[in-house]
């Protein structure tokens, strides 16, 4: 263990010994992490005049996210919160009559359904449930709520031990494993049961289960507008635990629990939508061709599965959701355009008219794309609104007017001045095809001087970094670097053709597109040649260690969660069912040349560049041994190197909590400094 702790050391090393400020820092630190905000899950009440959202904020005594309910007056600005107790809420979900709102509040280690009556403001807790509600749904009437929930089941037993003496301490019972999953990261390994459909009264009773059966379904659920039926999602087909894919919209009777599949594509199928007069259904899918990206496109059908057709065809852009309009004429939706997340309303014959854009989500550490958004009946949308100078804040649009309603990190940012973030134009050496990227400057940035330079990348591979906040970018800005982050070819919101450039072959020109980037960012003048650097995670893990075992350029790096070996990884991820059909198309040891001619392992004998490697403790997304194979091949080869455990940490959950979050980005600068000159 004695290297984990050496390597954290980095993170402290250049606060020992230092004596107080004479003045304040003006500079965005590690700490301010725990003072940022952000607006989520945004629940615009029907008639347009309250928005409900999810506040998230940072409890620094317990170094973990917070999250508050808070009501936004839509004509004025004017906030309140909504009360709800010491514990987290979320989930705010309100009655078809805008009278009452529904959420999810802890109570000690468990998490509940409760209603508030908005008029009296009181609040009653309706369930008394083991597991934590998702998805949550009114009846049409307001007399009921539907959800999802896990359902425990029975572990498996396999033989049994001798009868333990009465109080005998004896070793844990066996574990036996028999599912295909068995663990996922953010969750560790499972617990027996499977995912259902539950409908509870709105003012409290037994949580009826409406489906039953060895299949998990998926929320958010949807009620058909006479209250007979819910639709959801899910797998039901023989076989579906090794189909990581294939899900199909399945109709639920309230009244005895009858299941029936509306949908039989093979492809996902999910999120349906009830037209306001019941006679149609929208929902995301696609056909599965078996390509490492394909579009989710909106698709609409008749209310019993018929005359089912897509109306996004000509939008060649993933659509992340999609809410019907009043008139049933056409949809609210939302996706993202060359790394800009937009809202626009979509109609039947595939019309498209912008609404808003520059929404953000809410992972604050590196700049990804995304966000949510909800419409009113009377076509106001309220959505999240980011920017790079700030994380998401509530925003709202009617028609062309869009409004900002919350300000909630402006305190923080008056004190402290953030590295300024601008586009970069690219070309790839590859094809001159133009590729998406932005430059950060240092805060009280002179062009008339040379900095080191941070290539910063993005995971996946197929996701997209945007023009919004991100915590590790500015830290690294204020510590004197120049950052430069891309859309290299695979990225997401540049259509279907680019993304699957990379098909069967990742790594591969994506390389050339981010050493361009770099070769653009130098030709602006302000880079030092000398001084480069390279960083990023998951997927950007995976190519910074492609990166130092294909050339010399960069004086260190630093591979955050990465895959290192393919063959590996493929049987120790918990997507080990995705990975060797959709990304490779055989399995490890049909075609281990495949595997082996993309794994960065197979260029170690290359590298001299000196190479940190990050990893969470509790990563199940690509495991700690895919990072401790390279630590041990670079310790084998004499390179530089120190490997960092994050404790507790998954894959998703990296920079969940803010101490580790700023320790992690203060060891990656501390790793860079030494080799800075």
């Amino acid at each position: 263990m004695r290297f984990i702790y050496a390597a954290m050391a980095l993170a402290v090393a250049s606060t020992a010994g230092a004596t107080p400020a004479d003045s304040p820092s003006h500079s965005f630190e590690g700490k301010d992490i725990f003072s940022l905000q952000c607006v989520t899950d945004p629940q615009i009440r029907p008639d347009g005049h309250v928005i409900a959202y999810v506040r998230m904020s940072y409890d620094i005594m317990t170094d973990r996210p917070r999250r508050s309910i808070w009501l936004v007056d839509a004509d004025t600005g004017v906030q309140t919160p909504l009360g709800t107790g010491p514990g987290s809420s979320s989930s705010p979900r309100w009655s078809p009559d805008g009278k009452r709102l529904a959420y999810v509040a802890s109570e000690g280690t468990r998490s509940q359904l409760f209603v508030r009556w908005m008029q009296s403001e009181q609040a009653a807790r309706i369930t008394d449930l083991t597991e934590t509600p998702e998805g949550l749904q009114w009846s049409p009437d307001g007399r009921s709520i539907a959800f999802v929930m896990m359902s425990a089941d029975e572990k498996t037993s396999l033989g049994s031990a001798p009868a333990r003496p009465e109080g005998a301490n004896w070793a844990e019972p066996l574990t036996v494993i028999t599912d295909v999953k068995y663990r996922a990261d953010g969750e560790g390994y499972l617990k027996p049961g499977y995912t259902h459909a539950f409908v509870v009264s709105a003012e409290g009773g037994f949580p009826r289960q409406l489906t039953f059966g060895a299949f998990n379904e998926e929320g958010p659920v949807a009620w058909t507008p006479d209250g007979k039926n819910i639709l959801l999602s899910g797998n039901r087909a023989e076989g579906w635990q090794r189909d990581s894919v294939t899900t199909q919209i399945y109709q639920v009777a309230v009244a005895d629990g009858v299941v029936t599949p509306l949908t039989h594509r093979v492809g996902p199928d999910k999120s349906p939508r009830v037209s306001p007069d019941g006679k149609k259904i929208a929902y995301l899918a696609f056909d599965d061709r078996f390509l490492g990206y394909q579009n989710v496109r909106v698709h609409v059908m008749d209310r019993d599965g018929s005359n089912d057709r897509s109306i996004s065809d000509s939008l060649d852009r993933s659509v992340d959701s999609a809410e019907w309009a009043s008139d049933g004429r056409s949809l609210f939706i939302q996706y993202t355009d060359e790394a800009v997340t937009r809202v626009a309303r979509l109609t039947l014959d595939g019309h498209l008219q912008k609404l808003a854009e520059g929404l953000a989500g809410a992972q604050l550490d590196r700049p990804y794309s995304g966000g949510e958004f909800t419409v009113s009946s009377n076509g106001i949308v309220a959505f999240t609104s980011g920017a790079p100078d700030h994380p998401s804040d509530l925003g709202v649009a009617r028609g062309a007017r869009v409004t900002r309603l919350t300000r909630l990190n402006d305190d923080l940012f008056a004190v402290r001045k953030l590295g300024k973030v601008e586009p970069l134009a690219v070309s790839s050496s590859v094809d001159k095809r133009s590729i998406g990227a932005w430059l950060v400057t240092p805060p009280n940035f002179d062009p008339g001087k040379k900095y080191p330079l941070i290539l910063e990348i993005h995971g996946g591979p197929y996701a997209s970094y945007g023009p919004v906040f991100s915590t590790d970018d500015q830290l690294y800005a204020a510590a004197g670097y120049m950052v430069l982050y891309t859309n290299p070819r695979g990225s997401t919101s540049y259509g279907e053709e680019f993304a699957n450039f990379i098909l069967r072959d990742y790594p591969s020109h994506d390389y050339d597109d981010l050493m361009s980037a770099v070769d653009a960012a130098i030709a602006k003048g302000s880079v030092n040649p000398d001084q480069l650097f390279v960083t990023g995670g998951s997927g950007g893990g995976v190519l910074t260690a492609w990166i130092v075992g294909k050339t010399h350029r960069f004086k260190a790096a630093a591979t955050q969660k990465p895959v290192i070996n393919w063959g590996s990884f493929t049987l120790t991820t918990d997507i080990s069912t995705y990975v060797p059909k959709y990304w490779f198309g055989k399995l490890p040891w049909e075609d281990p040349e495949s595997y082996w001619k993309h794994s960065p392992l197979s260029l170690v004998g290359n590298v001299t560049t000196p190479t940190l490697v990050v990893v969470g403790g509790e990563d199940y997304r690509t495991p700690v041994s895919d990072s401790e194979q390279y630590y041990a091949a670079l310790q084998l080869r004499g390179v530089p190197t120190a490997l960092v455990k994050v404790p507790g940490a998954s894959h998703g959950g990296l920079a969940a909590r803010p101490s580790q979050s700023a320790a992690k980005a203060s060891a990656i600068l501390a790793w860079f400094d030494r080799y800075k000159r």
